[in-house]
């Protein structure tokens, strides 16, 4: 009989076809063989009966501000809270840490923190701003996922909005490369329009930012991102749609062969733009939160099999930037990563009966596959690493504050009702996290992307 670091046994393994009760055995950092009744002998047993096995999260989007910002989160806190949820791999982007990541110095200097601190492995995208298309190359070779622009402001001065030239540009070089860009798509011309009236009128109010920040300019944005990447045959991930008339033009860009993916994030999916108003600052993103119909229609968007990935979009601060009732001065962003998995199997096992193994494909498969590291990470397989997430489902709970791993253990979540509680993560054979415990030391290894 084989020896095995591990067997997992009883869990109901979660894969593209459903789930099913198999039993995982692990050997070294590798998924050995899933059957249904393995024998041979190991180190260690798991006992997952009850549990369901999911392949480790992978967030790709998550701004964690190592380096220059680690005081807004740090890759320290960020994967722990990762790991609490499930996670294995997070993607992190390139602004917000300072320096951002636009070249292969800067790549260099996130490389090293990460790799002090990670718990989990994980993966970079460089930044494409203007000037800086000749420095693209430079990252691909550092082994960056993608590269990552803004068709907006980005609230960050260090980290510029790339204008059509500059996206044009940077979308030829990343075809060469055969990399995706990326890009968070609102149209500045009309955002910076409306908010630059309310901001004269001195209407600041949650409802004032949401008003300045209309689905017209996402789907405007998306329009212009979407012809340049047919006409340069570039590789193009939207990331964050908001709406499902943003998630119709890129399936039907896909129909007309444009190389194009698309995610949507936890909190359009959970939050309204009426929770903003009366959650205040702590639920300000942008794109805002949407109303309940534009939220309904971005589930049927999902129930039909139009949206790719999801990611966090983890986008933290200090208290004190979210302090404040002018919302076009505080910060925008949701703390979100350590409960992903959790909310979504919650909302899925809801009247939109959205299955746990369609989580899977847009939490781990399809990210994977992307982003290039679907030869080691995103499924539950022999020869994929031993990434696995163990939930257990139908157990009541709620999201508390003080069981957050945040630096600022602040969110949207908190006190939100949760269904499915994340008991066990295991990165590479090993568990990273148990019961809100964490056994192992960080031990993130930095994931190069195959060739797309």
């Amino acid at each position: 009989m084989p020896d095995f670091v591990c067997i997992i046994h009883g869990g109901l393994v979660v894969t593209s076809d459903g789930a099913r009760q198999l039993d995982v055995a692990i050997s070294g950092e590798k998924i050995a063989a899933v059957a249904s009744s393995i024998r041979g002998s190991s180190s260690a047993s798991v006992d997952a009966s009850g549990l369901h096995i999911f392949a480790g999260v992978i967030d790709s989007h998550v701004h964690f501000n190592d380096p220059g910002r680690a005081e807004w989160e740090g890759v320290e806190t960020g994967s722990r809270a990762l790991a609490a949820g499930g996670g294995t791999v997070f993607i992190d982007m390139p602004l917000n840490a300072h320096p951002p990541t636009i070249d292969a110095d800067a790549f260099a200097q996130k490389l090293a923190a990460a790799q002090r601190t990670a718990l989990t492995d994980f993966a970079l995208w460089g930044g494409l701003v203007p000037g800086n298309v000749d420095q693209m190359e430079p990252l691909a070779n550092c082994g960056v996922v993608g590269f990552k622009a803004f068709m907006s402001n980005s609230g960050i001065e260090d980290f510029a909005r790339a204008d059509e030239r500059t996206l044009k540009e940077g979308m030829k070089m990343a075809a060469r490369l055969r990399l995706p860009v990326a890009v968070h798509a609102e149209s500045e011309t009309l955002t910076a329009a409306l908010a630059g009236k309310k901001i004269a009128a001195h209407q600041t109010s949650a409802r004032d930012y949401l008003d300045s920040r209309p689905i017209q300019a996402e789907l405007e944005a998306i329009r212009m991102a979407l012809e340049l990447a047919g006409e340069t045959a570039c590789a193009l991930h939207i990331v964050h749609i908001s709406s499902g008339q943003g998630i119709r033009l890129v399936a039907e860009a896909k129909k007309q062969g444009v190389n194009v993916t698309c995610e949507t994030c936890p909190h359009y999916l959970i939050l309204t733009g009426e929770d903003m108003e009366r959650l205040g600052a702590i639920a300000k993103c942008a794109p805002p939160l949407r109303s309940v119909r534009d939220q309904d229609d971005l589930w049927a968007q999902l129930l039909a099999g139009n949206i790719d990935t999801v990611g966090s979009d983890h986008s933290p601060s200090p208290p004190e930037m979210k302090a404040g009732s002018d919302f076009f001065q505080v910060w925008g962003g949701i703390s979100g990563v350590q409960h992903t998995l959790p909310l979504l199997l919650t909302a899925g096992a809801g009247p939109r009966k959205f299955p746990p193994e369609s989580w899977s494909r847009l939490l781990s498969f399809e990210p994977a596959r992307r982003f290039g590291l679907d030869a080691d990470k995103g499924g539950i397989a022999a020869g994929k690493d031993a990434d696995l997430a163990l939930v257990r489902l139908g157990e009541d709970g709620a999201i508390r504050s003080e069981d957050l791993f945040y630096r600022h253990r602040q969110t949207p979540y908190a006190g939100r009702a949760l269904t499915a509680r994340v008991t066990r993560t295991i990165l590479r054979g090993r568990t990273i996290f148990d019961d809100g415990q964490f056994p192992a030391s960080p031990r993130g290894r930095f994931q190069r992307p195959g060739i797309l």
